[in-house]
C-alpha cells in the first residue's frame, strides 16, 4: 500500500479532522491502494481574518493551497505531498428585498501536484444580526464575536459558529468535511468530470 500525503494549510483541529473524515469517505474510491496521511502546515491566507464575501473566502482557500505548493517546491520534507487543501470560512453578505442577509459558509480548494484544482462549498447558514453587526459593521473577528455571543471560549477550535447557530446539529468540522468532499469530486469522480 502506498502512502499519499495530503497537505492542509492549517493546524486547526476541526479543519484537519474534516479532511481526515472526507478522505475516509472518498479515499478508497480515488485510490484503493493508497493510505492517506494528512500533513498540517500553517500558512497565510492573504485575506482578512473573517472574509466578508464568497469571493474573498474562495481566494483565502486557494491562497492557502498556493502557499503549500510553494513550500512543497522548496522543502525536501514536503516533496511527497501529492494533494493540497486550503480551507476558509467566512461570510457572504447579500441584499435581498431591501434587507442585508449575512451567511456563514465554509470553502475548500483542493489541488494536485500538477496544479489541477477545484473548489467545494458547505451549505450556508444565516448569521444572527447581533453577530453580523459585530463582524461586518465593527470589524471584529468572528472567533472573538462568537465567543462573546455564546459566552464561551475557544469555540472555533471546537464546534465553531456552525455549532452555536445549529445547536450542534452541524458543527465546524461537518461544514468543512462537506466542502472538502465537494472540492475533491473532480478527483475521485474524474471520469464524470472528463465527459464532453
Amino acid at each position: 500500500m502506498r502512502i499519499v500525503q495530503v497537505a492542509v494549510g492549517s493546524t486547526r483541529r476541526p479543519k484537519l479532522n474534516a479532511v481526515w473524515e472526507a478522505l475516509t469517505v472518498f479515499g478508497p474510491t480515488m485510490d484503493s491502494d493508497a493510505k492517506f496521511e494528512v500533513v498540517a502546515e500553517e500558512v497565510e491566507t492573504g485575506v482578512r481574518n473573517t472574509p466578508l464575501s464568497r469571493e474573498e473566502s474562495m481566494a483565502g482557500a486557494r491562497n492557502r493551497v498556493e502557499a503549500l505548493r510553494a513550500i512543497a517546491g522548496q522543502r525536501a520534507s514536503a516533496a511527497n505531498w501529492e494533494y493540497f487543501v486550503g480551507l476558509e470560512g467566512g461570510f457572504d453578505v447579500i441584499h435581498h428585498n431591501g434587507r442585508r442577509l449575512v451567511f456563514l459558509q465554509s470553502w475548500a480548494y483542493a489541488a494536485d501536484r500538477s496544479g489541477r484544482g477545484a473548489f467545494g462549498q458547505s451549505g450556508a447558514i444565516l448569521v444572527p444580526d447581533a453577530v453580523a453587526r459585530k463582524v461586518v459593521d465593527e470589524g471584529i473577528e468572528l472567533s472573538v464575536a462568537i465567543d462573546a455571543f455564546a459566552g464561551e471560549r475557544g469555540i472555533r477550535d471546537q464546534r465553531g459558529a456552525w455549532g452555536v447557530f445549529t445547536k450542534d446539529l452541524i458543527n465546524r468540522q461537518d461544514s468543512f468535511r462537506t466542502a472538502v468532499i465537494s472540492a475533491f469530486a473532480p478527483f475521485f469522480n474524474a471520469e464524470l468530470y472528463r465527459r464532453e
